[in-house]
């Protein structure tokens, strides 16, 4: 006989793994225990040799689905005086811990939900040892019930039989429940509950209302899909005119009439994390039902699957009520302000968005907003990293040197996401967003304190972004200050491109190419479009777009035609000739373009930028495609769009623009800067849309020439910077690289080109993924 105690790490609690190694040690003849650490599950095992060989290799090999093993430790240990195995009671240890994101309901759950036959049917929480909630629900680890929102649902005599019982896919589920003795739903301000809840509110939904649905990490809005009355309505309620609304649909079906879908995609969006995909509409989708009001002017829509057990009841449910198969399902919040997690913010925050609520008294601990991705180079390009992924941690082997590092990232203002770090694991946290309302600051604290209690992480420093007039920064400061810790503040470009690096696990110098719309550069100017020499200490400016005035302070970022006048103003140098383009092309009348004048001449409310998200803008206004943005980088997409439209059409997109050969000009010989000739590009567009007498085809035509020569200047960039330092590494980072054309474009040259290209999947390339940067550049700091 052998004795040996396992220690294994990774995603190793809330996935059933202690269920499952007590099964497997049953069939292996194994004696001993099983026991969650905190930081790691421990297994003393007593039994042959070589079943001990096997229990441990189909451990190892074959675990649960949704279990993730980073380490495997096996020990020879004293003789275990074992006579069965057990899982015993969760001891407290510190360490490396592992937090379940939320997992989406499995399909024997699904099963059982709509099985007349089951205890459990029509039960809207119904779960199992390999999915239901996990982050949202959790309050201290390690995760067994008493420590989850779950704890005030004592469970009744069958679910207690199979919680202890090997035998049941319940055993030792930590939110087992059932009709009986699980959580309820209900209409806020109304007696009632369960059935006729779910009963009132698809029938309320159908008849053109607009409901909140409290889901795992959150509230919805959600509505009729098909109703173009009812998505007009909530657009006003929200002041939300053009940004696309999610959709739910019922099944993959659905999925395929209304949109195109890959297998791979398809595979995707029906997996454990069920996130919110972009996915481009049919066709014919019109006809179909679905409303354009969903996502105007837009080609694409943002799908997700049913992954809660209510939400499937909410499309089915055994009632006379005609459902829809598709719902808008959309961020419950007001405008600024963090998604709704329980009744007291949704009747303060949401009460006059919506006609009914639907509610339970499971409590959310921490919010967990919907994931958003799109499908880039054959697989996922995340916009919003959140529920489903977070706190699944990078993981950089050895990047602390032996010490024990620890410190809180907490983000850009802009979708707002902060990571803590502790030894060589970096833990984004869920999706907080934008960090211009005060409530959405008091939602990073909260989230912040919670997430770091639970990974048992007490940071020695507090990073954040180097613009002072940022919340997120007033927020590092005062949590410095209250904690006595040393604040860093990291440059937001190069905190994008170590982003980069870190999801790639790559710590040589890089060329960076971070372009996104604004960030403070180190000389107190506006920068968006650079070129930076970075390694894991600091980096060097090597280039940027060529910069430009930003006239009229913050409105310049959401009025694009302002952008524009000042770019053809910059390019042309007379004011008559610069006017008359500015009249023609619909962007301003004369007293408008004399009144940007004088303030970028006299630098009244000015600030130079290179800003390539801006000029975006820029362009798109140029093309008539869309003067001014209601949310964030709509004219920008808008000019994506028209881009795709007519690669769609042509199938020799690629050799149909004209290459420029003046692509790059030099600063100074002395510091090598370049600037890439962004302003005659955008002059260039300019006059060739007007000689075109204004045509919709040229000018797809000409937003695809855009984008291509934008590549091939970045691809420039980067030849020169490879000339003077035999770099040969690029990495592509920031929220322009959200395009999904420029980002393609840019991959396709610079690997004919022989670079290595390292871009983004699972961090966003956006701001919602520069707390990963930051955390990494403390590192490098701290460890010195």
């Amino acid at each position: 006989m052998q004795s040996v105690v396992i220690r294994i790490c990774g995603i190793v609690q809330g996935v059933g793994f202690r269920p499952f190694v007590a099964v497997t040690a049953d069939k292996n003849h194994i004696k001993g225990t099983v026991a969650n650490k905190g930081s790691y599950v421990e297994i003393k095992a007593k039994g042959e040799e070589n079943h001990i060989r096997r229990f441990a290799d189909e451990i190892k090999n074959s675990p649960p689905e949704r279990a993730v093993i980073l380490s495997f430790d096996v020990q020879p240990c004293e003789d275990i005086p074992f006579e069965d195995f057990h899982i015993i009671q969760s001891e407290k240890e510190y360490g490396d811990i592992f937090v379940s994101p939320d997992i989406a309901v499995c399909p024997q759950c699904k099963k059982e939900l709509f099985d007349p036959h089951n205890r459990r049917y029509l039960h809207p929480f119904v779960n199992c040892t390999q999915c239901g909630p996990r982050l949202t629900i959790l309050d201290k680890m390690p995760y067994d019930r008493e420590r989850t929102s779950m704890a005030k649902f004592p469970m009744c005599k069958s679910c207690e039989e199979e919680y202890f019982s090997p035998e049941t896919r319940r055993y030792d589920a930590q939110p087992v429940c059932c009709n009986d003795c699980g959580p309820q739903v209900y209409v806020i301000g109304k007696d009632i509950k369960g059935a006729e809840a779910i009963s009132l509110v698809r029938k309320e939904i159908m008849s053109g209302k607009i409901a909140a649905v409290k889901g795992i990490g959150g509230f919805h809005l959600c509505c009729n899909a098909y109703d173009s009355k009812a998505c007009a309505r909530l657009r006003k309620l929200k002041n939300r005119p053009a940004k696309p609304f999610a959709v739910m649909m019922k099944d993959l079906s659905t999925v395929r009439r209304e949109c195109e879908i890959s297998p791979a995609q398809e595979k995707y969006i029906d997996g454990w994390q069920k996130p919110v995909m972009l996915l481009k509409k049919r066709a014919n989708s019109a006809e179909n039902g679905l409303c354009e009001e969903i996502s105007p002017h837009n080609p694409t829509v943002g799908v997700m699957l049913p992954y809660s057990p209510l939400h499937m009841l909410l499309f089915s449910y055994p009632d006379d009520v005609k459902m829809t198969d598709c719902l808008v399902m959309t961020s419950a919040n007001a405008r600024g302000a963090p998604i709704c997690r329980c009744d007291e913010d949704v009747l303060n925050e949401i009460s006059d968005f919506c006609d009914i609520i639907l509610s339970h008294n499971r409590d959310i601990l921490i919010r967990a907003d919907d994931s958003v991705c799109d499908w880039l180079l054959d697989k996922p390009y995340m916009i919003r990293r959140s529920r489903g992924f977070s706190p699944l941690p990078v993981m950089l082997e050895g990047i602390n040197a032996g010490k024990d590092i620890q410190v809180l990232a907490v983000g850009g203002e802009l979708k707002n996401t902060f990571c803590a770090a502790k030894n060589s694991l970096f833990y984004p946290s869920p999706y907080v967003g934008d960090m211009g309302d005060i409530r959405t600051v008091k939602a990073l604290g909260d989230c912040a304190e919670r997430m770091l209690d639970l990974l048992e992480c007490t940071p020695q420093a507090v990073v954040c972004d180097l613009h002072p007039a940022y919340n997120t920064t007033a927020f590092a400061q005062e949590y410095a200050q209250k904690n006595s810790l040393p604040l860093v503040q990291v440059q937001h470009h190069y905190a994008h491109i170590l982003s980069c690096m870190a999801e790639n696990n790559y710590r040589e110098k890089v060329i960076g190419v971070s372009f996104d719309g604004t960030g403070m550069g180190t000389d107190k100017t506006i920068w968006g479009g650079e070129f930076l020499l970075c390694s894991l200490n600091g980096f060097e400016r090597a280039g940027s777009i060529e910069p430009f005035t930003q006239a009229g302070g913050d409105i310049s970022a959401k009025e694009g035609w302002r952008i524009a006048v000042q770019l053809i103003y910059s390019a042309v140098k007379e004011q008559a000739k610069a006017q008359e383009m500015c009249s023609v092309l619909g962007l301003c009348d004369e007293k408008t373009f004399v009144f940007q004048k004088a303030m970028a001449d006299k630098r009244i409310n000015c600030v130079d930028s290179t800003s390539c998200g801006r000029l975006f803008d820029g362009v798109s206004a140029i093309l008539g495609i869309r003067n001014s943005s209601s949310f964030e980088g709509e004219a920008s997409m808008s000019l994506e769009f028209a881009a795709e439209h007519y690669e769609e059409l042509n199938s020799n997109a690629e050799n149909s623009y004209e290459k420029s050969e003046n692509m790059l000009s030099e600063k100074s010989e002395k510091n090598n800067f370049f600037t890439l000739n962004t302003t005659q590009l955008a002059y260039h567009i300019a006059k060739a849309y007007i000689q075109s007498g204004f045509s919709s085809s040229v000018r797809d035509k000409l937003a695809y020439e855009f984008h291509a020569v934008l590549a091939d200047m970045i691809c420039a960039g980067c030849e020169k910077i490879r000339q003077r330092t035999e770099l040969d590494v690029c990495a592509l980072s920031g929220g322009v690289f959200q395009n999904r054309l420029l980002t393609k474009l840019t991959v396709k040259r610079l690997s004919a080109a022989g670079f290595k290209v390292l871009t983004h999947s699972l961090i966003p390339p956006n701001d919602g993924g520069i707390a990963l940067g930051q955390a990494l550049y403390a590192y490098s700091i701290l460890k010195q």
